[in-house]
């Protein structure tokens, strides 16, 4: 196994550099994707590459692509450079790098399955958000036929880029907050084992969310009613590997 760490940024220019440091020490491979982040941003990002070169690359998207398309763009880039697996982690410091060591672990005693953070939130968490996501838990319930999946949106993983790769090629996926859920279903309909590994989150460190209750609450619908239909066609095979 291979391993490097992703981080998409966009304008967390507050936050990045303190998660950068609390990962320096593990002593792996990391890419920075910076998507279309503002002045401010991008310049904390190139000091950031340029201090610690010996382990951070930069890539620079030229526009905002939404997080999921950012997360795509790492995947692709870090297979490109010769790694198998890529640990994604959030650049707002809402998840806990303590647990690094445990994901990897994980990966490597289970290097064909995704690994994905379950996450165990405090105090910080707005409770609309935090009930909100109980209604996408049971899509992705209905949409599997399982249980298996007990948190979808949880942006703290380690992907497999064999698997994970081949299904990008094969289908379109959300690029903006509906992609961490859609590639979840999806790699689980191929038959990818998933992983869940209880962590701690906690609301980010600079207090900026990304997420537009509008836009993204539609594209979020509009995935679970697409997927619905997909679970459909899929059932009999779902069904079927569920008796097995």
């Amino acid at each position: 196994m291979k391993l490097c760490i992703v981080i998409p940024v966009f304008n967390h220019q507050h936050a990045i550099a303190t998660v950068i440091g609390r990962l320096k020490h593990y002593d792996l491979p990391c890419l920075l994707v910076d998507d279309g982040s503002d002045a401010a941003c991008q310049h904390t990002l190139e000091n950031i590459a340029q201090q610690e070169s010996s382990w951070v690359q930069l890539q620079r998207l030229p526009q905002n692509q939404g997080k999921g398309g950012a997360v795509m763009a790492g995947l692709k880039w870090a297979h490109a450079l010769g790694f198998s697996h890529a640990l994604q982690i959030d650049a707002d410091g809402q998840h806990n790098t303590q647990d690094v060591p445990r994901f990897i672990a994980a990966a490597q005693n289970s290097s064909q399955a995704l690994i994905a953070g379950k996450p165990v939130y405090d105090a910080s968490v707005p409770k609309l958000r935090l009930y909100g996501r109980y209604l996408t838990h049971v899509w992705v319930w209905i949409n599997t036929l399982s249980f298996k999946i007990q948190d979808s949106m949880c942006g703290f993983r380690v992907y497999p880029l064999a698997s994970t790769l081949a299904l990008l090629q094969q289908v379109s996926i959300g690029r903006r907050m509906d992609f961490d859920t859609e590639i979840l279903v999806r790699l689980c309909w191929q038959g990818v084992a998933i992983e869940q590994i209880a962590t701690a989150v906690r609301y980010p460190l600079d207090g900026v969310s990304h997420f537009n209750a509008v836009r993204d609450n539609v594209l979020i619908s509009q995935m679970h009613t697409k997927l619905f239909f997909g679970m459909l066609l899929r059932s009999p095979r779902l069904i079927a590997r569920w008796w097995r």
